[in-house]
């Protein structure tokens, strides 16, 4: 990169550090520093909502979904208005009158202790995962455009980031957040403008859509239900509901940001903000990477995206084989883009072009396959590489620096929150509820500060193996949708069900649990589905045995 960029990086992540460090001078209390005194404004938690959201994570992992597969993944998103609706009306006023520090210390006022921890710790277990694909995100940036291996990169992210979340709060991940948000806006539509003037004379936006849209990857609605196809209308509109409604409606990282407005109504609006414009922004995500396959349709690109592998299968004992492949691809490159421009400049069918694009798929398929025999990392995919490719090899200079600085800054925030949220549960729901009640909250802060450090060094060694999992943005869902149907499935008996009870939750979140890992071993079923099955499980048996528990409780009352 030219020193120019270097340069923009190096004085924006300073300035994100200083800012955060400045503002953690409010952040000397339990509750400054865990809910920023219950005082901040409905539109910055709006926005450090959907910063949370536009992370790293997005830029790199859905804009290769979309180089890949188009706008179908934006199905995934159809059930989120719904999802803000209904938490507005139902946890969020819950949460905000019961004045908690966490969700799941509600849990135990309507149930047990038992029931509280076990939901806190299947929180912790499920966002520290999370969080290490979150920091596995740039650490792919940088790992492409430094060179270095991709654990060296985690730890250059995440133990920095950890030390600046230790001394900071809420209130400064929130308006961290309300900053990197216009900052990755700027540079996704930077990314659109730089990628629409590439195109070729001959190809404007109308006929390089059109090219795309034969391809399917301007699909946004597939009606088919199949329970194993991972992107369609019905699971994004059902099953997606039970994801959302858990994740923005249980899990702590997401709670502890409307608990810190000033309102039920200023928590409810920022959540509104989500609804309104989470689609749209996704689908401007989407759009990149659409772009991108039409930047490399008629640019040559890589065959592979990932350096350290194409480098490696070059200099090793099977190069031949591989340059090979390589050599049938170009030819197959080549004739793709001669009948994309025949096909963009003449009106009428595309069959010619759908033809080699067919082929093209077909030799990447097995050169993707080739790489995995050959280095025996069954789950390999370059996907994640492909944004990062083009910015570091044809984007302007000082663009180049900017949307790294976006990349890295949106990072840091996100960990920065999601550590926030790590801490506030293991000290509220573990130290403060069954090691030590009452201390001091300077005592409580100490701990605080020690357990981020402790998740930060976890979700390194989780960022290390999750970043050659494949797409980033489907393992970080794939993470989440393991655990969030049982979670919200607890939270569903407690407000709609007064007759269940403790013991019925906590037997319900077990069975709940061992559907799913039953559903994700031995099924075929798309993981969206997995959040349905939880909760549905999880209400179902903790009803049951809700009946059951009450009605021996009765008879040994009478008895």
């Amino acid at each position: 990169m030219h020193w120019i960029d270097w340069t923009i990086i190096a004085i924006y992540l300073a300035w994100i550090v200083w800012d955060g460090i400045r503002l953690t001078k409010k952040s000397h209390e339990l509750e400054g520093y865990f809910l920023a005194s219950r005082s901040l404004p409905w539109w910055a938690v709006g926005l450090s909502v959907m910063a949370t959201q536009l992370s790293a994570i997005t830029m790199i992992g859905t804009t290769g979904q979309g180089y890949v597969d188009g706008m179908r993944f934006l199905q995934f998103y159809y059930a989120l208005p719904i999802a803000m609706i209904v938490l507005s009306v139902t946890l969020v006023p819950f949460f905000h009158n019961a004045k908690v520090y966490t969700a799941y210390e509600y849990l135990e006022q309507r149930f047990d202790a038992k029931t509280r921890a076990f939901t806190s710790f299947l929180f912790l277990v499920s966002r520290s995962m999370s969080l290490g694909v979150v920091i596995s995100a740039p650490a792919v940036v940088l790992s492409v455009v430094m060179g270095l291996s991709v654990t060296n990169t985690v730890l250059l992210i995440a133990l920095p980031t950890a030390a600046y979340t230790m001394f900071g709060g809420v209130q400064a991940v929130a308006w961290t957040d309300v900053k990197q948000i216009v900052l990755i806006v700027f540079g996704l539509v930077a990314a659109v403008v730089v990628l629409v003037l590439a195109l070729p004379p001959e190809v404007g936006i109308v006929e390089g859509l059109r090219l795309a849209g034969s391809t399917g990857r301007l699909q946004t609605f597939d009606f088919t239900f199949d329970l194993t196809n991972q992107y369609t209308f019905w699971s994004g509109t059902i099953a997606a509901l039970f994801l959302f409604c858990s994740y923005f409606g249980t899990d702590q990282s997401q709670v502890q940001r409307y608990l810190t407005t000033k309102s039920v109504d200023e928590a409810r609006e920022s959540l509104l903000m989500s609804a309104y414009w989470k689609i749209p922004l996704q689908a401007l995500v989407l759009l990149v990477g659409v772009f991108l396959f039409l930047f490399y349709l008629f640019t040559p690109g890589p065959m592979l995206f990932n350096r350290v592998h194409d480098r490696g299968l070059r200099e090793g004992p099977r190069a031949a084989e591989y340059l090979a492949i390589e050599q049938r691809y170009e030819a197959a490159a080549s004739a793709r883009r001669s009948a994309a421009l025949a096909g963009a400049t003449l009106a009428g069918s595309n069959d010619a072009f759908k033809a080699r694009e067919a082929d093209v798929r077909a030799i990447r398929a097995e050169a993707l396959a080739f790489v995995r025999e050959a280095t025996g990392d069954a789950a390999y995919s370059d996907v994640n590489y492909v944004f990062p490719t083009f910015i570091t090899t044809s984007m302007p200079i000082g663009l180049v620096g900017l949307l790294i600085a976006a990349i890295f800054a949106a990072a840091m925030s996100t960990i920065s929150g999601e550590m926030a949220s790590l801490s506030t549960a293991t000290v509220i729901d573990f130290y403060r509820r069954f090691v030590r009640q009452e201390a001091p909250d300077r005592h409580f802060l100490i701990v605080s500060r020690i357990a981020t450090g402790f998740w930060g060094l976890f979700a390194s060694l989780v960022a290390v193996w999750a970043a050659e999992l494949g797409s980033l943005i489907e393992v970080v869902n794939r993470f989440g949708s393991f655990f969030y149907g049982s979670i919200l499935g607890v939270f569903i008996l407690a407000i709609a069900f007064r007759r269940a009870n403790g013991t019925g939750a906590f037997v319900g979140l077990i069975a709940g649990m061992a559907s799913v890992a039953w559903a994700a071993s031995f099924t075929d079923v798309a993981f969206l589905w997995h959040n349905v099955i939880g909760a549905v499980v999880v209400v179902a048996v903790g009803l049951v045995v809700s009946v059951v528990a009450g009605q021996r409780s009765r008879v040994k009352g009478q008895g």
